[in-house]
């Protein structure tokens, strides 16, 4: 298959190489020509996973035009916040029978729309909505790039295309599973975020292991009631898209949201660690989206709303702790 990756950042460039080893024909987009220029030249990309080696047969291109010529399937690695202006700007190229996946994981801003659900409103008239998908999980790109075993989950708004993704991307050490329920596995790859925002800030302040462990069950728990209230399943939060990845963006030290949380966790603001950061941590724009979601439909969201103070109201950290802590008593399984 002839396969256009949309957007050259870690997983968009651990992806491509996955792809050409399993003798995809495989072309790559990115708007630095000094990234373009180091895949093509040197097969490494400068800026992500420099120290890896790309297969001779990625092609690299900063016009879109170009990239996705004749293309069969589209895949989307750009951060959530840039996907309308790409997808928008991609729409007058299309044939119409493309597939078109996503592996971006927020809510935007203001639309409150998942990924998907981006590409269906922006390339209305220009593609079905059956031929749109996802791949999400638990997958950080570093060691997706280095083979090392990884399992995920492909959704689609139709069978058919969800088993065309798992069989374009499965190998034998990248596993894909079908899920039908696309809204839930986007919503699971979005709150994660958040919640690993909140993981980062426990280990940086140093609040112990048994406030982790409570943050990411009641994580969990939030991302089941903001599934239901949008109707996705609650049985999707259980798997690979849910409780799968909120536990390795929870932990690893792979995991850029956790990264910013443990750095305002040990006292830096947000604007001097994401100054420095080339990677986009999706979930700080996530958790002005998802708050302003659960304002809206007046859904008790606490640990997303904790999370959206401290990162935008400038609260101490602690202070948030303290205010989850002493929250009125209540059941504990009631969505």
């Amino acid at each position: 298959m002839k396969i256009s990756v949309i957007g050259a950042g870690s997983f968009g460039t651990a992806l491509a190489s996955l792809l050409a080893g399993k003798k995809h024909e495989v072309s790559i987009w990115a708007r630095e020509r000094e990234v373009i220029i180091g895949i093509n030249e040197k097969r490494r990309n400068p800026s992500y996973l420099s120290d890896v080696t790309l297969p001779e047969s990625i092609k690299g291109y900063v016009d879109l035009k170009e990239c996705v010529k004749d293309c069969e399937m589209i895949l989307f690695s750009t951060p959530t916040h840039a996907l309308r202006e790409v997808a928008t700007k991609i729409k007058p190229i299309l044939r119409g029978d493309e597939y078109l996946v996503t592996v971006s994981k927020g809510i935007e801003e203001d639309t409150l729309l998942t990924p998907s659900q981006i590409l269906v409103n922006v390339l209305h008239g220009a593609i079905l909505e059956d031929q749109i998908g996802v791949l999400t999980g638990p997958s950080h790109a570093e060691e997706v790039i280095k083979n090392k075993p990884t399992t995920v989950v492909a959704s689609a708004y139709s069978k058919r295309v969800s088993r065309i993704i798992q069989q374009t991307f499965m190998t034998p050490y990248f596993r894909v599973y079908l899920n039908q329920d696309i809204l839930g596995a986007e919503i699971g790859g979005a709150l994660k975020n958040i919640m690993a925002i909140a993981a980062g800030i426990i280990d940086g302040a140093e609040l112990g292991d048994n406030a982790k462990a409570a943050l990411m069950t009641r994580g969990l728990h939030e991302m089941k009631r903001m599934g239901s209230a949008m109707g996705a399943s609650q049985d999707t939060f259980s798997g690979l898209s849910g409780m799968g990845d909120l536990i390795v963006t929870c932990t690893s030290t792979h995991s850029r949201n956790r990264f910013v949380g443990y750095n305002i966790g040990r006292g830096k603001t947000l604007e001097d660690i994401t100054s420095g950061m080339t990677m986009v941590a999706e979930g700080v724009k996530t958790a002005r989206s998802v708050h302003q979601w659960s304002q809206k439909n007046g859904i008790d969201m606490p640990i997303t709303e904790a999370v959206y103070k401290v990162l935008f109201k400038y609260m101490n950290p602690r202070d948030a702790v303290e205010e989850l802590m002493t929250r009125e008593a209540k059941d504990e399984i009631l969505i």
